[in-house]
Formats: C-alpha cells, sequence, structure tokens
C-alpha cells in the first residue's frame, strides 16, 4: 500500500496530498507519518512548496474532519439510539459526551489532531456530541497545522532519507492507539455510573 500511495503523490502532487488527508481525517486509515514526510521530500527536490503542502493538508484535514463530524452528528447517534444497547452504550452516554464536548471540546479535539490514531477518529465523537461547528473547525485546523508541518518538515530536512521520519513517530503512533483504547475502556466502563448515582 505504501508504494501505490507514494506513486500517486508522484503523479498527483498537490492533488493528491489533499486527497489523501481529507480521507485520513475522514477515519480512513491513510498514514499521514507516510504522506506528509514523503511530501517534504518532493518539496526538498523542488517538485512542490513546502508551505503548499502544509496549508492544503491542513484544509485537508479540516474537510475530512467535517465529512466524519457530520457522519458523527446525523448517523452516529441514530445508531448510538438504536442498536447500542448491544454493546452497552445508552442514551446517557450521548448526554454525557454531549456534556464532555460542551467543557472540554476544543481541547480534546486540539490534542487529539497532535496525535496518531487519536486524530483520525475524535471528529466522529465531535459529532455525535453535537460540538459547536465553528469551534470544530478551529480546533480542528489549530491541532492539524503543526502536525502537518513538523511531519513535512521532517521530509524536507532528511531528503531522501525523509523514510526515517516515520520511525521517530512510531512512539507516538503507540501512545496514541493507548490513549485511544483507554478512552473507549473509560467511557464503556462508565455506563454504570448513572446507576450507582440514581
Amino acid at each position: 500500500m505504501t508504494g501505490q500511495l507514494l506513486q500517486f503523490i508522484s503523479s498527483h502532487g498537490l492533488a493528491a496530498v489533499f486527497i489523501l488527508m481529507t480521507l485520513e481525517s475522514a477515519c480512513i486509515p491513510i498514514p499521514s507519518e507516510v504522506v506528509m514526510p514523503f511530501a517534504g521530500f518532493m518539496a526538498w527536490r523542488g517538485d512542490l512548496g513546502l508551505v503548499a503542502i502544509v496549508v492544503i493538508a491542513t484544509i485537508a484535514n479540516v474537510v475530512g474532519g467535517l465529512i466524519a463530524y457530520a457522519v458523527g452528528a446525523w448517523g452516529g447517534r441514530a445508531v448510538i439510539l438504536r442498536w447500542g444497547r448491544y454493546v452497552l452504550l445508552r442514551p446517557d452516554h450521548l448526554a454525557r459526551a454531549e456534556r464532555w464536548f460542551q467543557r472540554y471540546g476544543e481541547w480534546t479535539v486540539f490534542v487529539c489532531r497532535l496525535l496518531p490514531a487519536l486524530r483520525t477518529f475524535i471528529s466522529l465523537p465531535a459529532g455525535i456530541a453535537r460540538m459547536s461547528i465553528g469551534r470544530f473547525i478551529f480546533y480542528s485546523a489549530l491541532g492539524s497545522l503543526p502536525w502537518n508541518f513538523l511531519l513535512a518538515y521532517g521530509g524536507f530536512k532528511l531528503g531522501q532519507h525523509w523514510e526515517q521520519v516515520a520511525h521517530y513517530v512510531k512512539p507516538l503512533t503507540y501512545f496514541g492507539a493507548l490513549v485511544l483504547l483507554g478512552a473507549v475502556v473509560w467511557f464503556w466502563l462508565g455506563r454504570r455510573r448513572p446507576r450507582a448515582d440514581a
């Protein structure tokens, strides 16, 4: 798959960066730690502009995030209300998610956009919780910008050794996956709390 991604970027440049980074933020597991360093390498070769890469990728992240947000807002709630009981999710979980995003939504989206794994999926719960769309767009862009810059700049500085960026990012990927798993477990186990308070 990696070879196909690189060929796609080589052939289509900024358009490929936009498409791939949109898909990544729409919950399709496209590895930005491969896409962005390679695009940075292409900037090192003079084929693309570094600033353009970062701007296009950040816009793409917002667009992809809005797609996932819409899926969560318009479909996720209905799925949870209809089928959630089969995985021990109840309507009060929606209320908990909404309260969380009302209080901490900005920082949640911002921080998650800085971490692998989490950055791909944070838009879904934000949509399910109906986080303010304006705040979601702003903090999604704010969190995506440094991530995209660091990956692209790393590829630019390393030149033909751009693949080393993914090696350095790998611990962050594991950390992000663990945080995501922990959040799911915490939310799932928290299903008993409303009954205990009742």
